[in-house]
């Protein structure tokens, strides 16, 4: 069974994040940049798969800049057989929307037919959540959101869900999408032997326009903005003063 991994290109999660003076975006004036987390961790799901004997073949895809080849090399060091690199823009700091990336996705999966999705629930940069449960909806596929086991069996995977309440496990048929949260397993560190052999595998760069893909952005981002400084504290003397702030200021009770 085949295996695709979509890989997003992030502002490492140990950096602290600028934004433009003048609001118009984020910062990324020598940032370093890495996979997102929670890809990482899909990725280390497929090569688990992999080594269990479930898949054959794990295909890494990457939408973005060109700069996208770094994270593919990671993942193709981590454990990927061969990478697919869309090249969207040339401008670092230009996102592709979940729907166009869902798109080019759909058109990949076409093209490659696995048998398996695996992706991580979400981007730490835009935290949307969505481009998932899209290309679920595009390819008209079962989907197991939020995924914390995975057990592939008889054609089927068996999914355990993080949720509100505590654990929901549920059954899909495959083909279909899995995406990862944060439990599902320990990423490995690429040895320095896998990171040169990573640079010989092959990775293929591709348009929108060889998929047919319309990428015209739908959302247009009026202003960034870092959130609120946290207010100091107050001390009360009393119940009643505790009770009488929580209603007249801060409006909870």
């Amino acid at each position: 069974m085949k295996v695709l991994v979509p890989v997003k290109r992030v502002i490492d999660y140990n950096v602290k994040v600028r934004v433009k003076s003048d609001g118009t975006g984020v910062d990324l004036t020598n940032v370093k940049m890495s996979m997102n987390p929670f890809d990482e961790i899909a990725v280390e799901e497929a090569i688990r798969l992999k080594e269990k004997g479930v898949a054959t073949e794990i295909v890494a895809v990457s939408i973005g800049v060109k700069q996208c080849q770094e994270t593919l090399r990671t993942a193709l060091a981590m454990g990927a057989d061969r990478a697919i690199l869309v090249v969207v823009t040339d401008d670092v700091h230009s996102d592709t929307e979940p729907l166009a990336v869902a798109k080019i996705l759909k058109a990949v999966i076409d093209d490659e037919e696995p048998g398996l999705v695996i992706a991580g629930k979400q981007a730490i940069d835009n935290d949307m959540n969505a481009t998932g449960q899209m290309l679920a909806a595009l390819l008209g596929w079962p989907q197991a959101t939020f995924a914390s086991k995975v057990e592939i069996s008889d054609g089927s995977a068996e999914v355990t869900r993080e949720v509100d309440g505590g654990l929901q496990v549920i059954k899909v048929t495959l083909p279909a999408i899995v995406t990862a949260d944060l439990r599902l397993n320990e990423p490995r560190y690429a040895s320095l032997p896998n990171i040169m052999k990573a640079k010989r595998k092959p990775l293929e760069e591709k348009t929108p326009e060889d998929y047919g893909v319309d990428v015209t952005p739908r959302l247009k981002i009026i202003r960034t903005a870092e959130p609120e400084t946290r207010k100091a504290g107050v001390k009360v003397a009393s119940v009643d003063e505790l009770v009488d702030k929580l209603k007249n200021e801060a409006g909870v009770i």
